[in-house]
């Protein structure tokens, strides 16, 4: 797996230890997972009303959806900000002011260029230092 999936399980492994195993137990704990780090990177007036839209969905009542905001919600957005606190700063998740990639156009590699053009590699350095050139200005 890579940094990003190491990453997710990691931030989802109190959920993931509280499943049997199976795999429709892990399938849920990932959903909550992605739901709270979604929930973690918004900002707190979208995220009370994206939680607010949400609980006719989960089919709980007021005290079951307060009891799973304080007991897995709350927490795991704080787990999020202990992992990744570079992804809370102001402005951090900001999209960036500057033209999309692809609109730059490709510049040229940089070309080099033989101090000594046409000198092989093997012969004595025309610097007149009387080592070969491949270890003299042909580095």
């Amino acid at each position: 797996m890579g940094a990003i999936g190491d990453a997710l399980v990691r931030f989802a492994q109190p959920l993931i230890d509280g499943t049997d195993g199976s795999p429709e137990q892990l399938r849920k704990a990932f959903s909550l997972a992605q739901l709270c780090w979604n929930l973690a990177v918004t900002s707190e007036e979208r995220r009370d009303a994206l939680l607010a839209q949400m609980q006719p969905d989960l089919n709980m009542d007021d005290g079951e959806f307060k009891e799973f905001k304080s007991n897995i919600v709350f927490p795991m957005i704080l787990r999020h900000r202990e992992l990744f606190p570079g992804m809370h700063q102001k402005g951090a998740m900001a999209p960036s002011r500057r033209a999309p990639s692809h609109a730059i156009p490709p510049s040229a590699p940089p070309r080099l260029v033989k101090k000594y053009a046409g000198t092989g590699r093997n012969a004595p350095c025309p610097c007149g230092s009387g080592k070969k050139y491949k270890v003299c200005c042909g580095r």
